[in-house]
């Protein structure tokens, strides 16, 4: 985004990692941060208007915050935790969406990209609450994607396979042998390949697309 020309605004509950992602990107300019609860709607509202205020609009808003909440069997997986997953992933894109949309249709503009995942089409074993939360992730893309159809703002969603990032620290070394399985060209997503497909779909070029679901599988993918 930033190689493109935009200014990025980074919204996490982290501020140490926000502190850290925005160090990271010192070699160039436009980057902002905003420690933000995304389940929270009081925190998202105030964001919005912060961002508003500073930038006076948003453009394109992606949506790819997201926990996996560990790995078990669905009878195994605790409530709390298949909630905070549910609510993180799924409830959240919800709430920035409900405060964003308005600014983008106040100028007839805008570009939503969702970062679902490869589990919510195919339901990984010992995953149910992360994959429950992606395939709902898909509906939203594709349900918003619908409402907005005619009113210059797109909405679309890229479902990767795994990709190395720190979420790998949460997740059982099973797990992983397991996702790099599945994988035909036999190696995980580089993040810089999800970034180049994310750019697209945030971009004036992306203009006749919306409510679709990009794989970015190696070949996951059979639908």
């Amino acid at each position: 985004m930033l190689a493109s020309g935009a200014a990025v605004v980074l919204w996490d509950a982290d501020a140490e990692k926000l502190a850290e992602a925005k160090a990271g990107l010192a070699s160039r300019s436009g980057v902002t941060t905003h420690v933000v609860e995304l389940t929270s709607e009081a925190d998202v509202a105030a964001a919005t208007e912060s961002v508003m205020q500073t930038q006076k609009k948003i453009d394109i808003l992606v949506n790819n915050a997201g926990i996996t909440g560990g790995n078990a069997t669905t009878w195994e997986l605790a409530p709390e935790v298949w909630r905070r997953v549910i609510e993180v992933n799924l409830v959240a894109p919800y709430l920035v969406c409900r405060a964003v949309v308005p600014k983008m249709l106040a100028r007839g503009y805008g570009r939503i990209v969702n970062i679902a995942s490869v589990a919510g089409k195919e339901g990984n074993p010992n995953a149910s609450h992360y994959s429950a939360s992606k395939a709902g992730l898909i509906a939203l893309t594709k349900s918003l994607g619908k409402e907005l159809a005619g009113k210059g703002v797109l909405v679309n969603a890229v479902s990767p396979a795994a990709a190395k990032t720190a979420m790998f620290a949460t997740m059982t070394q099973a797990h992983i042998d397991f996702m790099l399985s599945k994988i035909p060209m036999g190696r995980f997503l580089e993040v810089g390949e999800a970034a180049a497909m994310v750019a697209w779909l945030a971009s004036e070029e992306c203009s006749f697309t919306t409510g679709s679901v990009f794989d970015l599988s190696g070949g996951r993918a059979t639908y």
